[in-house]
C-alpha cells in the first residue's frame, strides 16, 4: 500500500516545491516567442536617466549557450558563450516583487565588488521593458542588464532555469557555469557567501 502511494507523494512535492519557487511573482507570462522591442528611443532615454552601465561581451571561450540577447534599453547585444567570470548573473522582471528587494542588495554588491566580481542582470519572460527600467531606476540598480522577453533561456541546453525569477547562475573563471539557485537574497552578506562557497573568492 505504501508504494502504491509513492508517487503521489513525490508529484505532491514537486508541485509544493514548484509553487515555492514561484511565490511572490504575480502575472508570470508563458515563454514563448515575442516582438517585444527592448531598445527604442524612450528605452534608451529611460536607461540614461536610470544610469544603468552599458553591457558587453566578455573574452570568449566561456560554456554557456552561444544565444545572443540584446541590451535592456539599447546599447551592445551579447553572445552568453563569451561570457566568463568570476560573474554573478542574476533574472529578473518588472512583475517580480522578490526581485524588487533584492536589487537594491545586488546594487550594493555590484558597488563593493563589482571590481572584482561583477554583475549582470537578465530581464527574463517580462514584455515590459519601460517598467523594467523604472523598477531598475527605483532600485538605483546600475549594474548592466540583457533582455529575453520571450525565454528563451528555457530552450537551451544546460540550463535548468524555471519560469520566474529571480535566478542566480555563477560563472567561474574558465566561464563554466557552477552554480544555480533561486535568488530572494536580502543582505550583500547572503551574496558574499554565495559567491565565497561556489566561485571560490575571498570577499
Amino acid at each position: 500500500m505504501r508504494a502504491a502511494l509513492l508517487p503521489v507523494a513525490q508529484a505532491v512535492v514537486v508541485a509544493v516545491v514548484a509553487s515555492a519557487l514561484l511565490a511572490g511573482c504575480d502575472d508570470v507570462p508563458e515563454p514563448g516567442k515575442t516582438d517585444v522591442d527592448v531598445d527604442t528611443a524612450e528605452l534608451r532615454q529611460l536607461k540614461d536617466q536610470a544610469r544603468i552601465d552599458p553591457c558587453a561581451e566578455g573574452p570568449g571561450g566561456g560554456e554557456l549557450p552561444a544565444l545572443t540577447l540584446p541590451c535592456l534599453g539599447g546599447g551592445q547585444s551579447v553572445d552568453l558563450s563569451t561570457l566568463t567570470g568570476p560573474l554573478v548573473i542574476n533574472t529578473w522582471a518588472s512583475w517580480c516583487r522578490p526581485c524588487a528587494v533584492e536589487m537594491p542588495v545586488l546594487q550594493a554588491f555590484y558597488q563593493r565588488y563589482g571590481d572584482r566580481v561583477p554583475v549582470l542582470g537578465i530581464d527574463f519572460l517580462d514584455r515590459y521593458p519601460d517598467q523594467a527600467l523604472e523598477l531598475a531606476k527605483d532600485a538605483r540598480a546600475r549594474y548592466p542588464s540583457l533582455a529575453d522577453p520571450g525565454g528563451e533561456l528555457l530552450e537551451q541546453d544546460g540550463l535548468r532555469l524555471i519560469n520566474g525569477n529571480p535566478q542566480f547562475l555563477l560563472l567561474d573563471a574558465e566561464g563554466r557555469l557552477v552554480h544555480q539557485q533561486g535568488g530572494g537574497l536580502e543582505s550583500v552578506d547572503e551574496v558574499v557567501e554565495m559567491v565565497n562557497e561556489h566561485l571560490g573568492a575571498d570577499l
